[in-house]
């Protein structure tokens, strides 16, 4: 793959009423709130554009044109970000744009609550992803909890570790569409671990359950059943599986945050 070959699509909006974080910390909107001193879509967008295999960010938001003031005043002028609105569901607005001129393959989708992403950790994410049509950042259990033991996050357990989410997703052909119309159905679902599963079937859903298969064996079942080539790609950074949605995710930011610039 060559260089700033990649567009990244960075998910912005807002689910339906008052955000709990933003309401807290005195902002309208999630993607505003300030950690490290700096509005979490400014510092994402950063991120992105200083990483060599992303060309151009889009990014996704209900009312994307609201939100380029303050410290993300710079987005506006950027000639290297686009905007693009979204509707009432994540997968199936990413999927209206993914693969167009607005956002080509290949594509890399990320959240401006990931306020720890680095250039390495994306870095790691696209080598890891490969040739495959779609590949799931994930960071192990025992990866984040050893750095960070009172962090709760929602775990997905297989055989011989349980995974959690990096909010990273490499999306490279048209086949990936399959895999936005499968996350559109279980998006409903997804903090409900068994729910989940079960949108890929009985058989895999019993071994799942009952940890009998590895998340890497679920993958490749998954696409083998929908027609894609799927894997996950397990993240050495424990910061890559903390993402900002609630008030003790902002402090343990912060203080990640304030650790980084002292180093």
């Amino acid at each position: 793959m060559s260089e700033a070959s990649w567009t990244a699509i960075l998910l912005a909006g807002q689910r339906p009423g008052i955000d709990p974080l933003a309401h807290a910390l005195g902002e309208s909107r999630k993607a505003k709130v300030k950690v490290g001193g700096e509005a979490m879509l400014s510092r994402v967008a950063k991120t992105l554009l200083a990483a060599p295999a992303i060309g151009r960010v889009v990014v996704m938001a209900q009312t994307p044109e609201f939100l380029f003031d303050g410290d993300c005043a710079w987005m506006a002028e950027e000639p290297r970000i686009g905007t693009v609105h979204s509707d009432s569901g994540i997968a199936t607005s990413v999927a209206a744009v993914a693969g167009t001129a607005a956002a080509p393959w290949p594509v890399l989708v990320t959240t401006a609550d990931h306020p720890l992403l680095t250039v390495p950790m994306i870095e790691a994410m696209i080598a890891g992803a490969g040739d495959a049509d779609v590949a799931v950042g994930v960071v192990g259990r025992r990866t984040l909890l050893a750095a960070y033991p009172d962090n709760r996050r929602t775990w997905l357990k297989f055989a011989g570790e349980a995974w959690s989410g990096a909010n990273l997703f490499a999306l490279q052909s048209d086949r990936a569409q399959v895999a936005l119309k499968l996350w559109s159905e279980v998006e409903r679902d997804r903090k409900k671990a068994i729910k989940l599963i079960s949108h890929f079937g009985p058989w895999l859903a019993v071994r799942a359950i009952t940890r009998t298969i590895t998340l890497d064996a679920a993958m490749l079942a998954v696409g083998r059943k929908f027609g894609m080539t799927a894997r996950p790609v397990a993240l050495p950074f424990a910061e890559a599986g903390i993402d900002v949605d609630k008030v003790s995710d902002h402090e343990l930011a912060e203080a990640i945050l304030a650790a980084r610039e002292v180093h």
